[in-house]
Formats: C-alpha cells, structure tokens, sequence
C-alpha cells in the first residue's frame, strides 16, 4: 500500500467546524504532475507515473483492459493478522489526534504485503509519511466534454513566510475576543515592534507574517476596551488587561508545496497550506458570522422565516484545497438556520405553536423550550438595565409561584413581586417559568417578556420536515443560477483586493476553472424473458417488461391501521397483487388472512395476533401489507416489531397513496416487494454475459458501509454502523444487510471483526465482514477472491484511522475463516457531502445538459480539480431532478487489485443503475445508499429511548447497548427498501 504524509487533518469536504482547518491549495499553473511517487509498501503493482490531462479534442477511446483471471490471489498477510489475536481496539472521537508516526508504523506492520521485485520505492519524506494509493493514469472511455468547477485557481508570490506561536493570558476560549486582542496589538504596536508588518491570526495558537519580525520571542501587555454585558446601565464600560507572547515556530515553506502539488513531494505541507487558508478566511472571519468553514450574514443575502422562531441566513463555503492545477479556493453558495432575533416570549409562542399566552406552558412544553433555549444568549433589558446572558435553563416553577432569597440573605419575593416592587414593572406572562441563567448554586432568573435572543446564533438543532422544506424551497437554484451566485459572492469578496492578502503575495482568479470531463456511456440492463433496456439521461421504464427474477409470495396478509373504509383497502391490495403479477412477482390472489384492521395505538398487539393466527394454521408470512395511520411516529415500532422480533417482512403504505392507488405508485411499490422477498428486478447485461471487468471474471464481493450519527444536542443515543454486501455473483444486485451499535459518534466501524470468549466454546471469531463472507459462501457455493468496499461518511482528516482499523478487520475476518484466505481488498471512500459543483460549459446547450439544466448523468471528472496524485475521481451518476446536481467524490485508499481507472469509473457508474427501488440512475453507488438505509432503519430499531432519558439537565452518553437482533429470515433479503 502507498503511504501518504501526515495523515489528512481535517476537514477538506465537509461544512462542519473542524479542530484543525483543512484548507486546500493551488498554486503556480494548471496540469503540473512532475515524476509522480515511488511506491512503497508493495499492496499494488507498480504502475508508471500518470499522463497529463488529455486535451478535450483527443479521440479514439480504449476499451477497458480485463485482469487476466489466472493472476494469483494476494500473499498471506503477517503475523498481525492471525486470528488468534484480538482486534485493535476502535479508536474513540479522542483519538484523532493521536500520532500519524503510530498510524504509519501499524499501517505498514498489518497491512503490508510483499513487495513485487519490479516496484521502485522511494524513501519516505518524513516518518509520518501514510500515503494512499497513486492515480494508475487518467480515465479516456467516454464522450469528452469541459464542464465549469466552483473552483477558483489561487496563485502565491515567493514570499518569506514565518509562524509564530501565540499565547494569551488570561485565556479566554472565545475565538472573537482572542482576535481583538491581537488587532489592539497589532494597532497599537505594529509600526514600533512588529516592523509594520500585517500578519494573519488564526483565533487560537498561530499567527503568521510574510517576512520576519523584529524578534524571535516578546511578551506585550494589550488592554481591551469592552461594554459589559453584565453592567447596570448600558453605559458603562470594562477594561481588561491581557498577557499576548509571540514566539516564533517555524518557517513554511512554499517550495515543498510546490513539490507537492506537481506529485513530486509525497507527504503534504498541511501548515503552509493551514497558513495560506488563515490569510484568505482573514477578511470574511471579521465580517460576517462563521460557522466552520462557512460564513453567513444578512448582508449577503435576503433572510427568511423557516418557522418555530427559526429564520435562515444566506451565505457562502470556502475551503483552500491542493489540486492538479494547482491551489484551488473552493467556493459555493450557502444557507443555514439562525435563531430569529425576537423576544422570548414570542420565540416560545412561534415554536410551542401556541395560541393562548395567558395559559400556563406544559411540563412537555417546558422541557422543548428549554431543550431549544439552552445556550443561547439573550439580551435582557428594562429601564436602563441591560446585559447579556446564556440560558442555563427554565424554572421549574412559574414566575409567580418562583421564590428567590434578596442579598439581605433574609427576605424572600417572587420574581412578579420583585419587577413590581423594585422597577415598577408589571409582567404579563406570569405563569410561564422564567429564563435561567448563573450556575445552579447561583441562579439568575429572567423574565421571558424582558430577554431577546441576541442575533446571529446559529440554530444548531435537526430541522423538521417543515423547516427543511421551507429552506429548499427558499434557496433551490438552477445551475446557472447558482453558478451567478457563486460569482458574485466571489466578486463582493475581491480577496485579490484585500490588504493582507495582496502582502502575503496571493492571487485569486475571478473565473471559475474549466475542466476536461467525459460523459460515460449508460450500460445496458436485462429484465425478464431476455428484455434489454437501454436508458436515456439517466433513466427508463419498464413498460412491457418483467422483473429479471420475480420473488414468490404464496402467503401474505394486510392490516389496516389507517381510518380507510376496509372495501378501499381491500381494491388497493388487489390492485397492488395485480401489478406484482404483471411485473413478473408470483404473487398468490387471496390473503392467508382476511384483512384486519386495528387501532393505531394497539399496532403490537396487531401484529403479534396476525402472527399467532399464522403459526395456528402453521404457515409463516412471506409479507405482511401495512396500511399506516394518518398520525407519523408508528411507522418505527412497526419496523422493529416486524424485523427484531416477529421475523416477518413487512411493507408500509401511506393511507392516501393506498386511496388513490395510482399505476406510478404500484409500479414503484412492487419493485420493493420484489427484492424483499428475495427476487432481482434487473441486473447488468455484461454481468449476465460475464463482460464486467474486476468483477465476474472471479468470484467478487461488494461491500457498501455506513455510519450514522445521533442529531446534534442528543448525546444519549449510540452511533449506528451497517455493512451491505452483494451475494449473487456474478449479478451483484442482492445485497444482505448487518448493522450494529456502536459508541456515540465514533466513525470507525467496531464491530467489522470481533474476538470473544466464551467458556465452553473457547475464542469465538465473529463480526460483520466474516458472517457476510460466510453468507456469500453459503449462496453462491464459492468463498471471493476479490473484495470491493465503497465506505460512506468519512472525513479526509479520518482516512488514516479508517485505512489502518477497516481494511485490518476485513483481513482478520478473512483470515478467521481459513489462515491462507487472502483476497484481494480495493477499499474506496464515497463522499457526498462535500461543495465541488459542476455546471455546464454552455447552459444554453441543450446537447451538454439534461432536463433539469445540470451535467448529464454518467459525467466524470479526474482531471485539474482532484487530487495531484491520488486516485480519486467525481462521477455525476443521476439526472438532476430539481436545483443543482452534487456530483460523488471517489478516493481510493487501498487497491491491490489493480484497477484501471477506465473500469473502476465504468463500474462505479454502471452500479448506479442497478438501485433496487426506481427506474433511474442514483447519484451514490447502491452499496453505499443500501448501507444508509440500513443504518437508517436500524435507528428506529431504538427510537424513544432517548426520550425517555432525562428530562432535567443535559443527557449524559450511556452504557452502548446492542441493537435488537434482526431475524435470520429478514436479514437474508433486502428488508430495507
């Protein structure tokens, strides 16, 4: 396996706060590659250093090359291995900053395999180098064509560069005040110590200058003029006084940079790049509201309501990230929502949606105001009083009933009593509590009426459905839409025209980067009685056509827990069985069972009497039909009872799609039925004729995995891992699901391997990857001599930790099933939430674009804006629909199969196509999206156990429990369509 230097930190692709920024990089001019980077560690065959770009004109298009089939599987790991040892240990959130020196050392003792005699190392440029793996070459299957990126190429002067460590006493954790303090320095020093030179700060430990100051190391002493938010009168105002020490750190080096952007360097100089990020974020920090790497204001942009006292600001994302061409300034259009800047009283009335103030607030309604209000800072004002405060929490008592002790330490007044007595204020919402402020010991408390919400707080809590409708509603844009807002965010920004950034010599282009891309062509799909279909921008029907391998349903019920007149059930059930029949489903005309219908409030009992009924006539359901309620929050219990403990497959209908039971909805409702009660809808015609490079030429497995994570604010509840793998080699459409619970919001997957032991059977091997190996076995009759993992939801600053502890648990899994059983591992991280945007050329181009106006599906992008060296690739599998399409990002880690790029791109393109539930290409590979909904699904598997913890003070992370056990005979099929 390659190594890469230093580990990334993070984080390049994601609008999130990072611990340490992930900026990127451009420099100098586009498409320089230089000799590439030897190899070490030997995980895949040496390759010759990747061509430049192809020019868009070149033509003719090589097919893609096939591994020979007699090419010998992959020698046996080390000793680290064995599956007599334990796995490592997962590390947890904390550990992310443990030594890349450490991860490098592990990397190379556990995964490295010999190295063929050809493969020319090179030395490593530092002993923290974990690289990945090289880019084999550039793709050419495809028809060429130059779509615009929202990236914007950022040229650097040779400038002397100096880092200096700051240190400021007393500390404050405020980001904001720490940048006062410096600027008061650098206003009142500047000429007389720092030799008038400008320099950037980051907020925190770093502060940078192009050119050397005066000193090496200098304390100051910096006073900072405030207003006291904790005075009496608005008046007033406070002095502190502050200890800054600068001492110089070390010098970065933009020739290293240089080296690393041309694929001469290999490990990358992540604190020039972090140097040249502070400078350009420098300005916008200042300016407007920063939320990571996003900035928001309402001068950027027309705010609007998003309801329950949540409003949304318009903004930008911008990241520095090192490219092919060089360094590049990724822009994009942003919005996200803010706490609206009203009176409390009115944020309660608008989120509790209330409609009579003078009625006391529920112990429920208490407990959502305070679960929402919870650090956010008001404004409390009366009279000449002012001061700003962060909301602990609420009374438990309302203001009228709430006693409080006055600093004669004797008398006691209610807070009423006390506003009435003392500043002649009558307030009006007497029984609602009041606002918490001050420590528990000390408590402060405010009246609703008199506390604002100060503005600019972002709301950090999960939208409703509602919320997030209003918010796509309000910002969907079209491509060219959003390409002019893109440049005029750019155009008010003129970072060329900003001071510090003209002093650190860095230029930024106005225009957007155009890229050589290619369109790929769709790939042929097989149905039923040898029907092909050819699809068109990204999508087809099957009229006329017949799933590949219908399913059987010889015994079925339905209930009804919808107030649907059961006669509308009983013709939705038969139209549905009708269009199952027609699609290729055997589907038996009558129920097992008449059709019941049962009160929503008793579904368990419902569903546990359908299944005794069943087990008296000693038949076991193959589908239970489910008509929901009209009210949301059962379709959760539903899928738990159904799946953990039941084992019955179950299929939810919505109440008004079964009323009108229109042909569309059938159609889409039957090919879900048919993958969960084992059938294929359609499948790959080259997989059919065995023409699928990689893949059906030996036994091949695919994996997809994914991690979700609680919402934000809920630390209770466990983060949820699901690993799909496909078990019909070589169609590669049926993929079984696994999903386990794990500590909350750690990535890494813990339970891929596992070693117990247990008393009466000794060490027991288990975990995801091995029973999926074993299931695929049991299917197909063959164990795979290739493995390939699409991993979903991992950050750049985590491929490290996710290279090191994955791919070590799937050699143990192998390894546990026979000592020799080495196949090959091609381990890919998908990525999709990351602000690259690709737009057409020309949008008035009906050639170069689909219906919507976005890139055609199938477009592939390797060339200026990825990588320098690595092989990572962003592939626009889908059609848009509405707004602008967010093509995936690809980057291989680990690859010792060898792919070309042509057949991982062609592959990873053609899977798109095989989504179990539509007719259209899908803008994830299935594995990945299967492994979501899996882990989505799984959620409900806990749903309400978080709400059941504390309604007091914040939630504590508990003990992780294991989620309820799926049933053999749900797992077995795609249960999670």
């Amino acid at each position: 396996m390659s190594r890469r230097g230093g580990g990334r930190r993070p984080d390049f692709r994601r609008d999130q706060p990072s611990p340490v920024p992930s900026p990127s990089v451009q420099a100098g001019r586009g498409g320089a590659r230089g000799r590439g980077r030897g190899r070490t560690g030997g995980t895949t065959p040496a390759r010759s250093p990747a061509p430049p770009p192809a020019p868009a004109n070149v033509a003719p298009q090589p097919a893609i090359s096939t591994p020979s089939s007699s090419s010998s599987p992959a020698p046996a790991p080390s000793a680290a291995s064995s599956s007599s040892s334990s796995p490592a240990p997962a590390p947890s959130a904390a550990s992310s900053s443990s030594s890349s020196a450490t991860l490098a050392r592990e990397l190379e003792s556990k995964l490295k395999l010999p190295a063929p005699a050809t493969v020319e190392t090179a030395p490593p440029a530092s002993s923290k180098a974990v690289r990945f793996t090289r880019r084999p070459s550039f793709g050419t299957v495809g028809r060429k064509c130059v779509v615009r990126a929202n990236h914007f190429l950022v040229n650097v002067a040779s400038r002397d560069l100096f880092h200096y460590d700051v240190s400021i006493s007393p500390e404050v954790p405020s980001k904001k005040v720490n940048r006062d303090v410096i600027k008061m320095l650098v206003d009142r020093y500047g000429a007389s110590h720092l030799g008038s030179r400008n320099p950037a700060y980051d907020g925190r430990k770093s502060l940078y200058s192009a050119g050397e100051l005066p000193f090496s190391s200098k304390e100051f002493r910096v006073t900072l003029v405030e207003n006291d938010g904790n005075a009496g009168t608005s008046s007033r105002r406070r002095e502190r006084e502050f200890n800054v020490t600068i001492k110089f750190a070390s010098k970065p080096d933009l020739d290293h940079l240089q080296q690393f952007l041309r694929g001469r360097q290999p490990d990358i100089p992540q604190e020039t790049i972090q140097l040249l990020d502070v400078v350009l974020r420098g300005k916008p920090t200042t300016e407007y509201t920063v939320v990571g790497r996003s900035f928001f204001s309402t001068n950027l942009g027309r705010k609007g309501e998003l309801g329950d006292g949540i409003e949304y600001w318009k903004g930008f994302y911008q990241s520095l990230r090192p490219t092919q061409m060089g360094l590049s300034l990724n822009i994009d259009v942003s919005a996200r929502g803010f706490y609206e800047p009203i009176l409390v009283t009115d944020f309660v009335v608008k989120y509790l949606n209330l409609r009579d103030r003078s009625r006391p607030l529920s112990d429920m309604g208490r407990v959502k105001v305070k679960k929402a209000l919870r650090g956010v800072k008001v404004h409390f004002s009366h009279n000449d009083h002012h001061r700003t405060c962060k909301i602990a929490g609420l009374s438990l008592e309302p203001m009228n009933n709430l006693m409080f002790t006055l600093d004669d330490d004797q008398t006691r007044v209610s807070v009423v009593q006390y506003f009435r007595d003392k500043y002649g204020i009558a307030l009006k919402h007497v029984n609602w509590p009041a606002l918490q402020a001050g420590s528990s010991t000390k408590p402060i408390y405010l009246p609703m009426e008199l506390s604002m919400i100060v503005e600019g707080q972002r709301y950090t809590k999960k939208l409703n459905e509602k919320q997030v409708t209003n918010l796509l509603r309000a910002t969907c844009q079209r491509p060219n839409e959003r390409e002019e807002s893109i440049k005029t965010m750019v155009r008010k920004n003129n970072y060329s025209g900003e001071g510090l950034v003209r002093e650190f010599g860095i230029q930024v282009k106005s225009e957007m980067t155009l890229v050589n891309a290619r369109v790929l062509p769709p790939p042929m799909l097989s149905y039923g009685q040898s029907a092909t279909e050819n699809p068109r921008m990204g999508q087809w029907n099957m009229i006329d056509k017949k799933m590949v391998n219908g399913g059987k349903v010889d015994f079925w019920a339905v209930v009804n827990f919808s107030r649907l007149d059961q006669n509308v059930v009983f013709q939705f059930c038969q139209a549905l069985v009708g269009m199952c029949n027609k699609k290729g489903v055997a589907f038996a005309p009558q129920p097992l069972l008449p059709i019941k219908s049962a009160n929503p409030s008793q579904i368990e009992k419902a569903l546990r009497n359908i299944d005794m009924e069943c087990q008296k006539i000693g038949k076991r359901l193959q589908l239970l039909i489910i008509v929901l309620p009209e009210e949301k929050g059962s379709y959760g219990p539903i899928k738990r009872i159904c799946e953990t403990e039941l084992g019955i497959v179950s299929q939810c209908c919505q109440p008004r799609q079964a009323y009108s039971a229109k042909m569309q909805y059938l159609e889409n409702v039957s090919l879900k039925i048919n993958v969960k009660v084992g059938g294929r809808n359609t499948v790959l015609s080259a997989a059919l004729q065995k023409r699928i490079p990689f893949v059906t030429d030996r036994p091949t497995i695919i994996f997809g995995a994914d991690v979700t994570h609680p919402q934000p604010g809920e630390d209770s509840s466990p983060s949820i891992a699901a690993v799909v793998a496909s078990m019909d080699w070589p169609e590669v459409t049926k993929y079984r699901a696994l999903v386990s619970a794990q500590t909350h919001r750690v990535e890494i997957i813990q339970d891929m391997f596992k070693v117990e032991h247990d008393p009466q059977r000794g060490v027991v091997n288990g975990g995801m990857i091995r029973e999926h190996l074993i299931a695929f076995y049991r299917s197909t009759g063959q164990k795979p001599d290739r493995i390939i993992f699409y991993r979903d939801g991992v950050s750049e600053g985590q491929f490290s930790q996710v290279l090191l502890y994955e791919v070590d648990a799937i050699r143990k899994a192998c390894n546990s099933i026979q000592s020799d059983y080495t196949p090959r591992v091609t381990f890919i991280v998908v990525q999709k939430r990351h602000h690259t945007r690709l737009f057409p050329e020309d949008h008035g181009n009906r050639n170069s674009t689909d219906r919507s106006g976005n890139i055609q599906p199938g477009t592939v992008v390797d060339t200026q804006i990825c990588h320098p060296s690595e092989f990572d690739f962003y592939l626009n599998s889908h059609a848009g629909i509405q707004g602008t399409s967010r093509p995936t990002h690809y980057h291989v880690l680990y690859d010792e199969n060898a792919f070309t790029t042509d057949a991982l791109q062609v592959l990873t393109n053609n899977l798109c196509y095989t989504y179990a539930r539509c007719t259209r290409s899908v803008s994830i590979v299935p594995p990945a999206y299967y492994a979501h909904l899996a882990a989505f699904r799984a959620r409900y598997y806990i749903e309400g156990e978080e709400e059941s913890s504390s309604s007091g003070g914040r939630s504590t992370v508990r003990e992780n429990r294991p989620l309820p056990v799926i049933k053999d005979n749900v797992k077995d099929v795609m249960f999670y369509c």
